[in-house]
């Protein structure tokens, strides 16, 4: 609904309009708040959309990661931002996601490099960790039929690639069952599988734990035939392999 007492940005001297500044020096040389005023488009009663834009900054701390991993509804509750600009703030970010992701769009899966390009935009901002499966067939291609576990989510990139999240919270090989794993990766007649999961620190040295219920869940899929090809730890842009590290 328009609201008559909202202070719009062409309201603001040309010279401090974002729009205007991203014209004459580029997106790249805008502030956060800047780039968030062009997505809100209009600020509210006694505050232009830049100072909103700053609001709903100091609100995450000015941490974009946390901006990033939040949905319209902790947007919804910042006064000034109703549902609409929740929405456009969350599409955005979505949009961000995406485009990280795109290079990424490919069949098989032949190195770790491959796997941290299919999950990194997934995982990066996570606040607590999550533990995922990709299950591959006899050529290193990621099964196409989704597996249902307690939280899945469909990667799309031309063909139809699936992830199932088997595990949430911090990984302890005491609740690290590797039955959580193989139910799901022989429902799916996978031929191997990839484990991946984050740390939220953005730090993706692997901990003891890491290591041990690796192995613990190497030792199982050897035992039933499915192996354990590598488990990649997601971090802040950046990736450990831990069978290129030699940790299995």
């Amino acid at each position: 609904m328009y609201n008559p007492n909202a202070i719009r940005i062409k309201d603001l001297p040309k010279d401090e309009r974002p729009r205007e500044r991203l014209r004459k020096y580029g997106p790249e040389n805008l502030r956060d708040s800047d780039l968030l005023a062009i997505i809100l488009k209009s600020g509210t009663k006694g505050a232009t959309a830049v100072q909103l834009g700053e609001q709903i900054l100091t609100a995450f701390e000015g941490d974009l990661k946390r901006m990033a991993d939040n949905n319209s509804k902790q947007f919804e509750k910042i006064k000034g931002v109703g549902e609409a600009k929740a929405a456009q703030i969350v599409a955005a970010f979505e949009l961000g996601k995406r485009l990280a992701r795109f290079h990424a769009n490919r069949d098989k899966i032949t190195s770790p490099s491959d796997v941290a390009d299919l999950m990194m935009s997934k995982m990066r901002y996570l606040q607590k960790e999550i533990v995922c499966v990709l299950c591959l067939d006899t050529k290193g291609g990621i099964t196409t039929k989704g597996i249902t576990g307690n939280h899945s989510d469909d990667l799309t990139w031309g063909k139809k690639l699936s992830e199932t999240t088997v595990f949430e919270g911090t990984l302890n090989a005491s609740v690290f069952h590797p039955r959580e794993i193989f139910r799901f990766a022989i429902e799916e007649s996978a031929n191997s599988i990839v484990l991946v999961h984050n740390h939220p620190s953005g730090d993706p040295q692997p901990s003891q734990e890491d290591i041990r219920a690796t192995k613990q869940l190497i030792e199982a899929g050897n035992q039933i035939g499915i192996k354990v090809l590598d488990h990649v730890v997601i971090g802040d842009g950046i990736f450990v392999s831990l069978k290129e590290e030699g940790f299995i």
